[in-house]
């Protein structure tokens, strides 16, 4: 594969970060990252194959979750004619739940060698998380493919542009039929990647948001249940605020970062993580020199809790793929050794290794061997 320029300078400043003792006690020197989000397709179920994307990943990546696109864009011919619309910005056509994407997924997987599956954590995302036989479907999904799937996700509640066009009801936090599908998911040990903005578009409300609140209940209703909030719960228009680091008007901080600690610190939540996936939330965290140490030092206090994802979505190239690790390099250099390697490979081994154990243990005691199939 070839390496740009880019790239060997990201590679130079994680090495500065970990120390010639650290190095000394591994084994070996790691790959660059484990990848906690990576999308094979796209929103009209379109994308590379996972061959390919073994290609992309080379040495430099170890593993990655793969999954679809939960929801397909519909051509409305009366909205766009002749022109097909490839994303769900380009049209005013709604969105529905798309649930072959687990079958395809799945045969995807499938159809590599053992040795090449062990790279990959498949993740079922073709429910519909306001339907109270959402849970009956992922149930189903791993009776049909046992043995194949690690989690569920990512999936998205509320989210900027994109939940409003979802046909049928609209998806909440405060749904009963959300609650069975993560009771599910704590049951078999499926790890839950769910995206849900923090607050709503263009905010300019100084309370504060429904949405980081009706998360937080949603959590503490969970506490058996491994959830990682996609992105911290930012999006395109849905922003850090400003980075002050004090408390605005009405109580409500004005720094994100500080929204994450008070998570962070909950002891009811030690089973949440946040991904810092996407490259509009990496252009939030090196946007200054202030938000660069600030996002460093609070992964720092805590680094445990946070994993590197790309949220790639079918990739044309390695430079595509690799643009967002790339952008990270200004914080990944601001962080400890210990830091560094759990953020970028070790947070991911431990919960989607334990992720395997459980559901395999679940369908061990469940499911036949061979399934439905």
């Amino acid at each position: 594969m070839k390496r740009t320029s880019s790239l060997r300078l990201v590679v130079v400043a994680l090495l500065a970060v970990l120390s010639p003792a650290t190095l000394q006690a591994r084994e070996k020197v790691e790959c660059l990252f484990n990848d906690s989000h990576f999308h094979l397709t796209n929103y009209i179920q379109e994308g590379i194959s996972i061959e390919e994307y073994l290609n992309i990943m080379g040495d430099k990546v170890c593993r990655s979750t793969v999954f679809g696109i939960p929801v397909q864009q519909m051509w409305d011919y009366n909205n766009t004619g002749d022109r097909a619309p490839t994303y769900y910005l380009n049209t005013d056509a709604p969105l529905y739940y798309y649930s072959f994407t687990d079958a395809d997924i799945a045969e995807a997987f499938l159809s590599l060698k053992p040795a090449q599956r062990a790279r990959f954590d498949p993740m079922i995302t073709g429910f519909n998380p306001s339907d109270m036989y959402g849970a009956d479907h992922i149930r189903r999904v791993l009776e049909t493919y046992p043995g194949v799937f690690t989690g569920i996700g990512e999936f998205s509640i509320h989210k900027e542009f994109v939940s409003p066009k979802v046909a049928g009801i609209t998806a909440s936090l405060t749904n009963k039929a959300l609650d069975r599908i993560l009771d599910f998911a704590g049951e078999t040990g499926l790890v839950v990647i769910l995206h849900n903005d923090a607050d709503v578009p263009f905010a300019k409300d100084e309370q504060i948001p429904l949405e980081w609140l009706q998360m937080r209940d949603l959590l503490h209703r969970h506490p058996d249940t491994t959830i990682i909030w996609a992105h911290t719960g930012l999006g395109r228009v849905v922003k850090p605020a400003q980075l002050t680091g004090s408390d605005g008007p009405g109580g409500r901080p004005d720094n994100h970062l500080d929204f994450l600690e008070v998570f962070l610190k909950d002891p009811q939540m030690r089973n949440v993580y946040y991904d810092i996936s996407w490259d509009e939330v990496a252009k939030y965290a090196i946007s200054s020199p202030e938000a660069i140490t600030r996002t460093a030092d609070l992964i720092n206090r805590y680094p445990d809790r946070f994993l590197f994802g790309t949220d790639n979505v079918a990739p044309a190239s390695a430079e595509a793929y690799f643009k967002v690790f790339n952008m990270w390099a200004p914080v990944f250099a601001k962080f400890t050794p210990e830091t560094s390697h759990a953020v970028r490979v070790g947070n991911y081994e431990r919960l989607f290794d334990e992720g395997r154990r459980r559901v395999r243990a679940w369908e061990a005691a469940n499911v036949g061997h061979q399934g439905k199939r």
